[in-house]
Formats: C-alpha cells, sequence, structure tokens
C-alpha cells in the first residue's frame, strides 16, 4: 500500500473517467478486439507501467488483431481508487482489466463490478502455482475468485544505521517492546537534535498509509486478540483499550518530537521526504513502512541511493510489551480483476494470466520489491538474491495480519485515520478520538454490527 503523488481534486476525476475500448459482442474475442487495461503509475512507482507494456508486446504478438489499450493513471493510491469507482460505475466506462487494491474487491464485488473468474481459474493450469493464502486477496464472501493476485507485502520498521550509531544504540536494533523505541527515540533526539527519532504516519493525508503502516502495527500489538475486527462474531470492535493504547502511543511521539511535525505529516507526499532526504542525509532514525522500501532507493528507482543496503536496517515492529509473537506485521497487496461489464471476458482473462505468468512476475517481485505470491517465483534465486533485506521482510510473514475482508472496511479505515489525525493534532485526547471511532463504526455498521472489545 503506498502513498503516491496526489491529483488536484475529486472533480479532476470525474473529468478524467475512463473509456472503454472493449465492444466486441463476442465473449470470445474476434480480430478488431481491444482490451482496455488502468492502473496507477507515479514518477516514484512506474514498474506496474514496465509490467504492463511487456504484457501488452506479448500478448499482442500472440493474438493476432487484438490490441491492448493501456490507460495509466498518474494519482496517489487513493484518487486512484476515486477514479476507478467513477468508471466502474457505468458498462460505458468501465475497463476491461485494471489494478485493484486488495482491501477494495470485497465492496467492490458486492457493487456488482467484477467479473466472477472461478471458472476460468479452474482451468488454469498456473493457478496452483499460487499461494493458498495469497489467493484469499481476490476472494468474495461465496469463495469464488474474482481477482487475481500481483503480489503481497508486508511493514517493518527501517532504520538508518548511522543515526542510531551515533545514539549509542547497539546494531543490529530489535526493539522488544513500545518502550523501547522510545528509549530510543530519546537517545536519538539527544545525540542528534535535528534529527527526526522515529517517524510514524498519521491524518487522513496519507490515507491508507496511516493505517497500515502505522496505526495498524500498534492495535495488532495491543495483545487484546481483536485488532478491528472479531471474526469470531463477525462484528467490528469497538471500545477497545488497545485502541486507546494505540493513539496515546501516536501521541506521545508526535508530543515529544519524536516524529515529523503535524502539520508535515497531514501532507500526502510527507513519504517522499521519508524515502528522498531524510533517510539518505541520516535526519531520520527510523519509519515502519513496507517490504517494498528498497525498490525506491535501488538503481532505476526514483530515489536511487547506491549506499541503501549497508546504510539501513530491518527490524520488526515489537508488540506492546513483549508480549507472543513478539512482533507484528501487516500485509496487504494489489490484484488484477475484470470489469463485470466487459464484452470480452475471455481476452480480459487471457491479458491478466500474461501479466502475471512466471517470467513476468518474477521481474515485478524482484523490480518492485513485492513478497512473491507464486510459488515457482518464491524459490526462485534471482528472487531470493534481489536486495538484502529479501529475508527479513518475508520473515515478517510469519507475525503479520490482513485487514478485514468486508465491504464496510474502507469507510471504517477512513474512520480510524481521522482518529489519529485528531490526537496528533491537539484536537481530541487518545479516549476522545476512540469515542468518536466507535460512534463512527456504529453508525457505519448499525448497532447490530458491533462488539465491545
Amino acid at each position: 500500500m503506498r502513498i503516491r503523488t496526489a491529483i488536484t481534486s475529486i472533480a479532476a476525476a470525474a473529468a478524467a473517467v475512463l473509456v472503454l475500448g472493449g465492444c466486441s459482442a463476442d465473449p470470445g474475442g474476434s480480430e478488431g478486439d481491444t482490451v482496455t487495461v488502468v492502473y496507477v503509475k507515479t514518477n516514484a512507482f512506474t514498474a506496474m507501467d514496465t509490467l504492463m507494456k511487456t504484457a501488452k508486446k506479448e500478448f499482442e504478438a500472440s493474438h493476432d488483431g487484438i490490441t491492448v489499450d493501456l490507460e495509466p493513471i498518474t494519482a496517489s493510491d487513493e484518487d486512484y481508487k476515486t477514479r476507478l469507482q467513477l468508471s466502474l460505475a457505468s458498462p460505458d466506462t468501465a475497463p476491461d482489466v485494471f489494478y485493484e487494491d486488495s482491501f477494495s474487491v470485497r465492496s467492490d464485488i458486492e457493487a456488482g463490478y467484477l467479473l466472477d473468474l472461478d471458472d476460468k481459474v479452474g482451468a488454469w493450469k498456473d493457478w496452483e502455482q499460487f499461494d493458498e493464502n495469497a489467493r484469499t486477496a481476490g476472494e468474495g464472501a461465496d469463495g469464488k475468485v474474482y481477482a487475481l493476485p500481483l503480489g503481497t507485502d508486508t511493514r517493518v520498521i527501517w532504520y538508518n544505521k548511522d543515526v542510531l550509531s551515533k545514539a549509542g544504540i547497539a546494531l543490529p536494533w530489535q526493539p522488544e517492546s513500545w518502550d523501547d523505541i522510545l528509549a530510543a527515540a530519546a537517545q536519538i533526539k539527544k545525540s542528534q537534535p535535528d534529527a527526526v527519532p522515529f517517524n510514524m504516519y498519521a491524518g487522513t493525508g496519507t490515507g491508507e498509509g496511516t493505517v497500515m503502516q502505522s496505526f495498524y502495527e500498534l492495535l495488532y500489538g495491543t495483545g487484546d486478540g481483536t485488532g478491528l475486527y472479531d471474526d469470531e462474531s463477525g462484528k467490528w470492535v469497538v471500545g477497545s483499550q488497545g485502541f486507546v493504547d494505540s493513539l496515546t502511543f501516536l501521541q506521545t511521539l508526535y508530543d515529544e518530537g519524536y516524529a515529523v511535525s503535524p502539520d508535515k505529516a497531514l501532507d500526502p507526499n510527507v513519504w517522499q521526504s521519508v524515502f528522498g532526504d531524510m533517510f539518505p542525509k541520516a535526519t531520520l532514525g527510523a519509519t515502519v513502512e513496507g517490504s517494498y522500501t528498497p525498490s525506491f532507493w535501488a538503481e532505476g528507482g526514483d530515489f536511487a541511493w547506491p549506499e541503501y543496503a549497508d546504510k539501513m536496517g530491518v527490524a520488526l515492529f515489537p508488540t506492546q510489551d513483549g508480549q507472543e509473537p513478539g512482533g507484528v506485521s501487516m500485509s496487504g497487496g494489489w490484484t488484477l480483476a475484470a470489469s463485470a461489464q466487459t464484452d470480452v471476458p475471455d481476452l480480459a482473462f487471457e491479458f491478466m494470466t500474461t501479466v502475471v505468468n512466471k517470467k513476468n512476475a518474477l521481474w515485478y517481485a524482484v523490480n518492485n520489491s513485492q513478497i512473491a505470491v507464486r510459488k515457482d517465483v518464491a524459490a526462485d534465486p534471482e528472487y531470493l538474491e534481489a536486495n538484502p533485506f529479501v529475508k527479513a521482510v518475508t520473515d515478517a510473514v510469519s507475525v503479520t495480519h490482513f485487514r478485514p475482508a468486508n465491504s464496510d472496511y474502507p469507510q471504517i479505515s477512513v474512520a480510524a485515520q481521522e482518529a489519529t489525525e485528531a490526537v496528533i493534532t491537539g484536537q481530541q485526547s487518545p479516549a476522545e478520538a476512540a469515542a468518536a471511532y466507535d460512534d463512527a463504526v456504529r453508525k457505519i455498521a448499525g448497532d447490530d454490527g458491533v462488539v465491545t472489545g
């Protein structure tokens, strides 16, 4: 889940709704058909564009007379999703194939936007190569497959060795509790007053990055056993002490000056400073970010930094008091889906399988620092040697959590983001912000849709 360059407004998104290219009445496709493909592209995220161009070339070479029309969108993740939703709402504007965040899959299935792929994957020999857990990213509540996984990720602490060493912190660093993080942050601040000791995203500006790269690491490490959603009852959790504790930790980070200033935290592009400026210049001790992080610093990345492999280290984010399992991570990932409105469903699926074949999936995992979802890719030496952090970020899978596969989740996520913003800006205390979150959840899910933590 990355945060990328923002577009100006929802009005601009509405003006740029995409036009569907595929128009054949023959679902199997015939000469002259077009498959339209929509995905996100920014200066900092070009791997998908390269992957799609490669797949287009392969697909058109093996499908005489068929054209793949690539329509990349330059936008942040959040604004890309808004523009995609606008296009999916009408059969006149829906693309045939599109890049879909895994957390949107369930709600888009319920909205009737996604093509049922269950029969198609059942007849596709490569499907057995996909990790069983990864397959669930594209499943609906009915157990059917509606999207193909492109890759997954984990979240870990990325730290600058020089900054920690200067503060007298022993390396390799592995904090055992939240208190260990605060203690290290205090040491860094004392030794390097101009450095940001330990940053965690907060507020609505960074959208899903706030919760996936920050708040959930805290919440799911509190040990209350529930997190956001109680699977047993099928209800959202309110009244959680873990929620209050998590907000309190964020409040401490910001009040003590350990994180970036609140105004900078609310900037959707704060991540660019983290990757492109603060870490390379040794003005940031640590932050919580995704396993894809090396892709920004590797050769060809938007923030190429040849020394990153030597200067950076990785640690698991600890549980609150060091309780089992000792660490916590969050996983998400993106998928490829086809519109339920497509006139060329067979061609759409065939193009999707071209994108995720072994050769292309290996290239994407290596060049976008994705955790492989194909077993044959995960075992490939090129993948295992892609960057010095592959093993560490892959090991985080053992303590990872996934967002609730529920159509209410997108709204719940925003409510959690708003709670963090209220706390770091001093508008509400952690208890007040948690109470406001609980009220928002009750409005979203109804009184029958919540359970007290």
